[in-house]
């Protein structure tokens, strides 16, 4: 490999390719192999990040979770007691609604709609239930803040379960990212919210 390198003084690749391990990249039909360095090498492979069914799936029902996060804190100003449940949901609304429109982009640019055909969004983990949510609208003061915030930590569980299993089965690099800054996010907001209860 290094020797293809070496010999080929006049393409101008051989800088990149001979500071460290190089690899061979076979061209298409009738077109010459590169020679590549293995960081350039990275990069290629991850070019390829065109979304799968994992990934699209991820963006749908990542709108509906956050949307659900929204209405439930919507409900926080006009029935919270503490002062730190309502500057909580602050940032929760704050960050996740600029989230759904990065998603609904995301889908968009993608050529894809923002409901999926057949899929029982009710089945997403972490999701309140009708029940739950109507007991949430009823609630008052500390019982409101202990409802909202168990809720929530259940639902942010469950948006961490969907942002861990879409960067296993996904293969697009910006539904990866928007995942792991719900995983940090999230992940520090429980622990916030475990401290408040």
């Amino acid at each position: 490999m290094l020797v293809l390198g070496g010999c080929d003084s006049g393409s101008g690749s051989e800088s990149a390719a001979g500071d460290g391990p190089s690899v061979i990249v076979p061209g298409k039909p009738g077109e010459s192999n590169r020679v590549l360095s293995t960081e350039e090498a990275a990069r290629q492979r991850t070019e390829d990040d065109s979304p799968n069914s994992a990934d699209v799936a991820y963006a749908r029902m990542m709108i509906e979770h956050h949307d659900q996060a929204l209405e439930m804190t919507e409900l926080v100003p006009d029935r919270a007691e503490s002062t730190k449940v309502k500057k909580l949901a602050e940032r929760i609304a704050a960050a996740q609604g600029p989230e759904i429109t990065a998603m609904k982009g995301w889908l968009k640019s993608h050529g894809k709609s923002e409901q999926g055909e057949g899929h029982d969004h009710g089945a997403m983990p972490g999701m309140a239930t009708e029940a739950q949510l109507a007991k949430l609208r009823t609630a008052q003061g500390k019982a409101f803040d202990e409802l909202f915030l168990t809720l929530m930590i259940t639902h942010h569980d469950g948006a961490i379960t969907m942002a861990t299993d879409v960067k296993g089965q996904g293969n697009n690099i910006r539904i990866e990212e928007m995942a792991d800054e719900v995983v940090a996010q999230q992940t520090s907001e429980i622990s916030r919210m475990r401290d408040m209860l």
